[in-house]
């Protein structure tokens, strides 16, 4: 079937092509209540779709808005490894398209241009989720769209900021092994970066181990890629080699559940062997056996989060830069054991 033109429901309207387009941009002219109706229903009758691509070289805007993902490496596919991503995604997707906007999420690796799809798709506005190098948002800083950025340390008052106390955080799940009588606690985390999430959880791990008068062992820590698999890894990596711990504090979800997933395969059991607590509370974390104890921070108000921002800076150049610190809180389930 053909696909309607604006001059076909001007047509079948009985008006201007100039005032269907006034109507549809809900532009400031006077028209009465009886056009407005006339052409409201030749589009329901014609099924006419606004050509969106023809609406932002006239507008000079596209109407999507940038979803970018960091990968950790070449080829790696973190954006389908941790639903992490896919939670706080279907959060910004859903409230960008209540707005009118579309996103395009992209996950970009480490050598990529970052700023070469913006350009490409004449992207409004961007969320950056995660670490980036510093030449990231030095040419982010040249392109001048107004850009969020989701669990980022960048210190740059040019962007829009969300994310949550991280170190604070692991602090509270290091704690809370802690008051369970856990004096032997392992860190499982993905490769720490300056100023990263992971740098600053490590940063709360550490503080409150000395808090209890526990001493740092390095031997206790293990850098992995943030997945199921690694988690597993990790965990049969532990029991062979007979690491001297009773419990492990992970700096996300996948990587726990994955740690149990191991230390079953082990012929362990959580937590009758081993403790493990998690960090995003994602929704399967409630669904495993033992369900997962883990510091849950609102990943799907990030997401939202970032849109409300994204809103207001679309609409005023002047909107003050945003620097959102949001709550979170630790979710008692059943993979914590206490030893006394």
């Amino acid at each position: 079937m053909k696909r309607a033109t604006l001059k076909d429901v001007a047509e079948r309207a009985g008006v201007s092509k100039a005032t269907v387009s006034y109507i549809l941009n809900n532009a400031d002219k006077p028209i009465t209540e009886e056009t407005r109706l006339k052409v409201k229903k030749a589009i329901e009758e014609l099924q006419y779709v606004p050509n969106i691509g023809a609406a932002s070289l006239t507008n000079k805007t596209s109407k999507m808005i940038g979803v970018v993902i960091p990968q950790t490496e070449p080829g790696s596919q973190l954006m389908f490894q941790n639903s992490f991503y896919s939670e706080i995604i279907s959060a910004i997707e859903y409230h960008a398209r209540k707005i009118g906007y579309h996103i395009l999420i992209s996950g970009t690796d480490v050598d990529e241009s970052y700023i070469k799809l913006i350009y490409e798709r004449n992207l409004d506005a961007v969320i950056a989720i995660g670490v980036y190098p510093d030449d990231f948002f030095e040419q982010f800083k040249k392109i001048g769209i107004p850009t969020v950025l989701i669990d980022s340390y960048c210190k740059d008052e040019h962007f829009h900021n969300i994310r949550i106390d991280d170190e604070l955080g692991a602090y509270m799940a290091t704690k809370y092994l802690l008051e369970k009588h856990h004096t032997k606690i392992g860190f499982l985390s993905g490769k720490m970066k300056e100023d990263g999430v992971i740098k600053k959880r490590h940063e709360g791990y550490k503080k409150a181990l000395a808090e209890y008068g526990i001493p740092y062992d390095k031997d206790n820590i293990f850098e992995v890629e943030v997945d199921f698999n690694s988690g597993i890894e990790a965990a049969e990596k532990i029991v062979e080699e007979k690491v001297d711990i009773t419990g492990i504090v992970t700096t996300a979800d996948v990587l726990a559940i994955g740690a149990i997933k191991g230390f079953h395969q082990m012929g362990k059991r959580v937590p009758q062997d081993y403790s493990v607590i998690g960090f995003d509370d994602l929704e399967i974390s409630k669904y495993i056996t033992p369900g997962l104890t883990t510091i849950k921070q609102d990943i799907y108000g990030k997401g939202k989060c970032a849109v409300d921002i994204l809103e207001k800076a679309l609409e005023d150049k002047n909107y003050p830069k945003q620097d959102v610190t949001m709550k979170f809180e630790v979710i008692e389930r059943e993979s914590v054991r206490d030893l006394s």
